[in-house]
Formats: structure tokens, sequence, C-alpha cells
């Protein structure tokens, strides 16, 4: 088998399309053995492609807008999506039916500080018509440091990505509040990431054909199945709230059967940036992405 190296720039259930392809053996049936890594504290996954020790990695479309922001090209380019949308929760202290998201203004949230989770959050914080700068962040690092410090009994209320949540409820410790994928739509939220000359190769082309067959198990396979098959990858967290987690996932949406990135999803990914004042121009689709390599 060829030996096809995977590097997660983050790693949660939330990128179960991609965890899948090792987990439910599509990779394997395409003769592609699997080697998969995370990238290090504070280093993009996006320097693993441009030095060579990863093939395929986890990204995102605003990955690309550091590049262009210089004047220069991106190394990379972003070929078929994970999520059309985002995937974090709130999950507060309390069970609150009646919740709103005026509650969050004048709380202690805990937060990512920057990148895309932040400036999604912000996002949706304007989509749902409440002042973010009224919210007192507490930005404690990582998503490990984030669930810590929640479970330390910092802020009234906490943003993660799944399966943190239903860990926590599991736990006695917080009640999902809101789903903050919902408030934005469908979005390029994640997505897969290569040079453009490993497109036009075999392995790839083995690739996407393992990964589209992927993606049609996560629409039709129940979510327990799915989770006992990653479960090993996943050793802290309990089957049943890992199963939990993938059912929500399934539910929201953000697993569309389509691979491609489409144009609508990178637009509101472009709103998203402006907004945070990241960015300050609307960049062509094709700087960031093209379509995924053929299947034949």
């Amino acid at each position: 088998m060829a030996k096809i190296n995977i590097q997660f720039t983050l790693f949660s259930a939330f990128y179960s399309p991609l965890i899948s392809t090792m987990s439910g053996g599509f990779l394997k049936a395409e003769g592609l053995e699997p080697e998969w890594s995370i990238s290090p504290p504070g280093k993009s996954a996006i320097e693993a492609l441009v030095d060579g020790s990863a093939h395929v990695v986890q990204s995102a479309l605003s990955q690309g807008f550091n590049a262009l922001k210089e004047g220069r090209t991106p190394p990379v380019v972003h070929f078929a999506q994970i999520n059309e949308m985002d995937g974090f929760f709130i999950t507060g202290r309390e069970t609150d039916p009646d919740f709103s998201w005026k509650k969050l203004e004048g709380a202690e949230v805990v937060m990512f500080k920057g990148g895309q989770p932040n400036a999604m959050f912000r996002y949706a914080c304007h989509k749902a018509g409440i002042d973010y700068d009224k919210i007192i962040p507490v930005t404690p690092g990582g998503a490990a440091d984030i669930d810590k410090a929640f479970r330390d009994g910092h802020g009234a209320y906490v943003q993660q990505q799944g399966p943190f949540p239903q860990q926590l409820e599991a736990d006695g410790v917080g009640h999902v509040v809101a789903q903050v994928g919902p408030q934005i739509g469908p979005c390029g939220f994640s997505s897969l990431a290569s040079t453009r000359e490993w497109l036009e190769t075999d392995m790839a082309k083995a690739f996407m054909r393992a990964y589209t067959k992927t993606r049609k198990y996560m629409n039709e396979t129940p979510a327990a199945e799915i989770a006992k098959a990653e479960k090993p990858y996943f050793p802290d967290i309990d089957e049943a709230v890992l199963a939990d987690c993938i059912g929500t996932y399934q539910k929201l949406g953000c697993w569309t059967p389509h691979t491609e990135i489409t144009r609508p999803a990178y637009d509101v990914i472009l709103d998203v940036f402006q907004h945070a004042g990241t960015i300050t121009e609307r960049y062509d689709y094709d700087l960031i992405c093209t379509s995924p390599p053929a299947l034949n």
C-alpha cells in the first residue's frame, strides 16, 4: 500500500468526514495506508504541505487570506469541503430552554481569542443582533485549555466544538444552550487542502474516491456505528457521547453529500472575515479554491 500523510489543524469529531476515511476503511480500500498527525501549537498544517511532510491537510479557506494580504499567491489550494456549517456550541452552567443570545451580553464567556473560531463567533453575534463587545471574554488558550477553564469554574458560558460540549453534559458540568451554525447558515467553514501538483497524481484521485464514499457514509450510517469505528481516535471521550455529537452534526447538515467548495459558501467566509476586519477586499474564489480531482 502507498502511505498517505494526513495532518489536522484541529482534531475533533467535527472533522469526522476526514477521520472516517481512516476509521471506516475507505482509504485502505483504495490502496492507501494513512498516517495522521496534528499540527504543533503555533504552526499551521499548511506548512506541512509546503515542506512535503503531508499530502493533504484539514484546514480553512481563511488560511489563504494571509498570503493574499501580503500580495503573494497562496502556496496551496483548497479542493474539497469538510464542513459546510460552523460546528461550535454555546454551553451554559444550567439548562435554559428560554436561552437567547442576548444573555451573552454582560456574561463571561470562555472562548477562542482569535482565528476563525473567534471571527465566526463575532459574526454569529452580529447575525443574532447582539453586541459582541458587551461579552466579557475569557481566553485561556486552545480547546483543551478552554475545556479545563470551564470545568474549573470560569465563565458562565463556553464556546466549544463537539464532542467537548456533549462530554460536559454527560459529566453534569454544563448544558448546551445554542449552536453557532444556524445563526450563520451554510458556509465554507473547513476544507481539505493540498498542493496543486499533488492534485494531479493518482494518489489524489484514489483519495478523492475514498473521500466521496466517506461523505455518503457520513449521511447514511447511524451515528452509533460511526462512533464505534472512530472511538480509538477519541480515547478520552465516552462512545455514547461521541455518538451523540456525530448525530447532532448529521442533523445540523454540515456534512452535505457534495464534496466541492461552492462559491456561495466561499462568499459567506468573505462576509465573516470582512466583518471581523481581517480582510478589506473580496478575494477571487479561484485564488483559494479549485475543483476536486476527477474520480476516474
